[in-house]
């Protein structure tokens, strides 16, 4: 599990490798990622947008923009949890993903808050993200 707070909202990673949708013959690697942010301010937050930096393996860089995160964009009251399952998919066996959500509170202020970098490995090769 990897674990990052801003403005005392905590962002945790659980990445695991998708056998089942992968192919390595054919350079493809799929990982899922089940992402739960925690609102633990004492504040109301709306999560507007998602940047990722993706670096597979060979340091093939990929960045990604959007609004919002799997067609929502949620709405956390303090004390309140949001949890999805999203995934990624390499040419290669190993990457590192590290991104920020865009938040905006009530008073209509917009702030990024981190997620944490993680390793994109398959099992049993895990390396160590900085």
């Amino acid at each position: 599990m990897y674990r990052a707070v801003t403005r005392n909202i905590e962002v945790q990673v659980r990445p695991f490798y998708l056998e089942n949708r992968s192919d390595p013959q054919e350079n493809r690697y799929v990982w899922g990622y089940q992402i739960t942010i925690d609102n633990q301010s004492d504040e109301f937050v709306q999560l507007l947008s998602r940047y990722w930096h993706i670096t597979d393996g060979a340091g093939r860089v990929e960045e990604v923009r959007g609004p919002g995160v799997v067609g929502d964009q949620p709405e956390l009251n303090p004390g309140d949890s949001y949890q999805y399952t999203s995934g990624c998919p390499l040419s290669t066996p190993s990457g590192i993903m590290v991104g920020r959500y865009t938040m905006r509170n009530k008073r209509g202020e917009t702030f990024d808050i981190a997620i944490p970098a993680f390793s994109l490995d398959l099992p049993g090769t895990r390396r160590t993200v900085n």
